[in-house]
């Protein structure tokens, strides 16, 4: 067992996007890399196998707090870990349920203890404390779990956004502390990430960069933004974070966001992505391509009989037509949820995988401006 490694390989030349590699006790993760959302340990409408064989996926996601009601963590135990039970023998990042409780807030209570909460599939009252919510990732066994967290709405007045980040900062204490007194389970590593608050408010922002780089932990993530505050302020809080949290440790921006986000991100210095856009767009039938935005319902897809997107590597979007996703859309037909989903996918880690290769060669300014113009069209 070894704790979390990274290596940084590249600065790009007139941007401070950057290449490296993340070392796990279940394999190394190349970034800039985005993470597939699978909530309840499965990410929607798509296999483990085409995971790694169409999307070439290196690491998903899992929630605590929809893993915690279902299936337990009786039955995770049990199985050994999220690993063992999905059958994904590659790295796993928990969130830790905060973002869930946030969006429950017509049905929880915060306090200084935790948050009390109401399951949304039966209504049974729930208190996740920061103690308990690291000895339920410690349960899902995944190789990166986050801190518990509240994040604030948007817009939060002052008041309301100082006095959260502080007991943010206090729970995430408490989280290092749990952890220091509990093992590891299944005979790996489990790393811990703090997450930066602040809501849209400059001082607070820095103050909780300089907090959660002083702890030291292996990674640190941005959470926080893309609820609901406009793109460019969502930028310049993103990069004014990563100009303050540690170079050498990976850098992960929460739920975000679209193509272009990725591609403006991935130029500020974030260094890790996630976010349902993918699988949720693609199930309402949009589709990112190589060569722009499809909304794949549309009549004018009805005779077009060129592949899906031709300039993916991947084997199936150059398989079937755009004429055959859409019929398979307007028929309800459940395979159209599966090929927009392993098309959106795939382009995703195609994207922040070229993204990686022109880091490395030192072109990442000229491409990324072109690219972002390219994957905004409207087709």
């Amino acid at each position: 067992m070894a704790a979390l490694t990274f290596r940084l390989e590249a600065n790009a030349t007139g941007s401070k996007a950057r290449a490296g590699t993340i070392g796990t006790d279940h394999g190394e993760i190349q970034t800039p890399i985005f993470m597939p959302v699978g909530t309840v340990g499965s990410v929607k409408a798509v296999t483990q196998q085409q995971l790694k064989q169409d999307v070439q996926a290196q690491v998903i996601l899992g929630n605590t707090y929809h893993l915690y009601l279902r299936p337990g963590t009786e039955v995770l135990e049990a199985a050994g870990g999220l690993h063992a039970f999905n059958g994904w023998d590659r790295p796993i990042l928990t969130d830790s349920g905060g973002y869930q409780v946030f969006s429950l807030a017509a049905n929880r209570k915060i306090k200084e203890e935790g948050v009390m909460f109401q399951s949304h599939i039966d209504g049974s009252r729930h208190l996740f404390t920061p103690e308990s919510v690291m000895d339920i990732q410690r349960s899902i066994g995944a190789d990166i779990i986050m801190a518990f967290d509240e994040c604030p709405p948007y817009p939060s007045d002052y008041t309301y956004a100082k006095t959260s980040m502080e007991l943010t900062h206090r729970w995430l204490d408490r989280c290092f502390k749990r952890l220091s007194e509990t093992p590891d389970r299944y005979g790996y590593t489990q790393n811990l990430f703090p997450i930066v608050q602040g809501s849209t408010y400059a001082d607070l922002r820095k103050a909780s960069c300089e907090y959660i780089a002083s702890a030291n932990a292996t990674g640190n993530a941005i959470g926080g933004l893309s609820v609901g505050e406009p793109e460019d302020m969502m930028y310049a809080f993103t990069e004014s974070c990563c100009d303050i949290l540690p170079a050498d440790k990976p850098r992960y921006l929460m739920g975000v966001g679209t193509p272009w986000n990725l591609l403006e991100c991935i130029h500020l210095g974030v260094d890790m992505f996630d976010c349902v856009m993918p699988t949720r767009n693609g199930r309402n039938g949009m589709l990112f391509t190589t060569e722009g935005v499809v909304n794949i319902r549309n009549k004018k897809w009805a005779s077009d009989f060129s592949p899906i997107d031709p300039g993916l590597p991947n084997e199936m979007s150059r398989y079937y037509s755009k004429a055959y996703l859409r019929h398979l859309f307007v028929a309800d037909e459940l395979l159209a949820l599966q090929l927009a989903s392993i098309q959106n996918l795939s382009f995703y880690l195609w994207l922040v995988k070229e993204a990686r290769r022109h880091i490395l060669e030192g072109d990442y300014a000229s491409w990324s401006r072109e690219m972002i113009l390219q994957v905004k069209r409207r087709l």
